[in-house]
């Protein structure tokens, strides 16, 4: 196989930086994308080859992955974006990662296992801060206490929102809570269950939010019953299980475009200098049947930073990979501690 990797969606604010660091590292990574001008000004930027395509075009995807090793896939919704790139990266022989948190894409990627093991390639959506520092906590919960029934996850950040994360989460309102109880997820209203947690900076209300572990924690643990907080003030918690029944509302077409055009007039996210001052803080917790209970707390640099490097750990891993083929979690694909290798991460704490 080739040597040649792509990012793709690299004129978007999260593949821009992953660009620039691959960049800066001495890496050449090939920039792909649909939009010719923007792809070329980033590419004349940072002195890398450009292909313009659209990955909804089947045939032409597939050319222009032909001789590309593994693709890093960065252009969301991936939502619309995921499984086309998929078919491409399987009739390409191409390795497939993503910075997805789609709860819907990690499960469509999973159903992917066969195609991928058949063909000696991995699938690995996920190698961003969705989901790689909880991800590995999950790991880490499981290994401290194996006979685990139910796993709550967690963290508290400041890392603000990119436009394409905005709009995900514009397009996710219509879909509501999600939890995983007794191996299966389900669905649950906004702001579901509520709970008090210090994520390591202090006791705060936290509610309950559809992050992607729902899917990947049960894949990389096997544990039946999953959670995952967020750090919310209790008046927004109970607006959330108010506003819930209008959720079908929210779904509509016009509501989506006012939504989405209104977020990318005002969200550009966060700058160099408000990525250095953002750091996250990561909490999880495991019980068994016998109210035995390990928690593990980590801090890492802002999410944006845990991303890019996240991405690039995860690229160079594959491009010297000899392994079988798959459905992959990041910690079973990278290791369990893998987060502790990012830039700015502390270590996994179990207490």
């Amino acid at each position: 196989m080739a040597n040649n990797w792509m990012i793709y969606g690299a004129n978007g604010y999260t593949g821009h930086l992953l660009a620039a660091e691959a960049q800066r590292q001495g890496l050449t990574p090939i920039l792909g994308g649909r939009n010719p001008a923007a792809v070329h000004a980033l590419g004349s930027l940072l002195g890398l080859e450009c292909r313009v395509f659209d990955i909804q075009q089947a045939e032409r995807a597939r050319e222009a992955l032909a001789d590309i090793a593994v693709v890093a896939h960065c252009a969301g919704p991936f939502s619309a974006t995921s499984a086309p790139m998929l078919d491409a990266c399987l009739a390409s022989n191409t390795h497939y990662v993503d910075i997805t948190g789609e709860i819907g894409v990690f499960e469509a990627a999973h159903r992917r296992d066969a195609q991928a093991r058949e063909r000696g390639l991995v699938v690995c959506p996920g190698v961003g801060f969705d989901v790689i520092p909880s991800d590995c906590l999950a790991a880490c919960l499981h290994q401290a206490l194996p006979d685990a029934t139910h796993l709550a996850l967690g963290f508290d950040s400041g890392s603000g929102l990119s436009p394409g994360t905005a709009k995900t989460a514009v397009e996710g309102l219509k879909f509501g809570g999600k939890v995983r109880r007794a191996g299966v997820i389900t669905d649950v209203p906004l702001g579901y269950k509520r709970r008090a947690i210090n994520f390591g900076r202090g006791e705060k209300p936290a509610v309950t939010i559809p992050w992607g572990d729902v899917s990947t924690a049960y894949h990389s643990t096997g544990i039946d019953n999953i959670e995952v907080y967020l750090p919310t003030p209790t008046a927004v918690a109970m607006l959330m299980r108010l506003i819930d029944p209008l959720r079908p509302l929210l779904g509509l077409d016009g509501v989506q475009n006012w939504l989405k055009a209104l977020l990318g007039k005002r969200v550009q996210g966060p700058d160099a200098a408000a990525r250095v001052r953002q750091r996250t803080w990561l909490w999880g917790e495991v019980r068994n049947a016998a109210g035995e209970v390990k928690s593990a707390r980590l801090e890492t640099a802002n999410g944006y930073e845990v991303t890019v490097h996240g991405a690039l750990l995860a690229v160079r891993h594959l491009l010297d990979y000899q392994g079988p083929g798959g459905y992959f979690t990041p910690s079973r694909l990278l290791g369990e501690r893998c987060v502790e290798q990012l830039p700015g991460a502390g270590r996994v704490l179990i207490s």
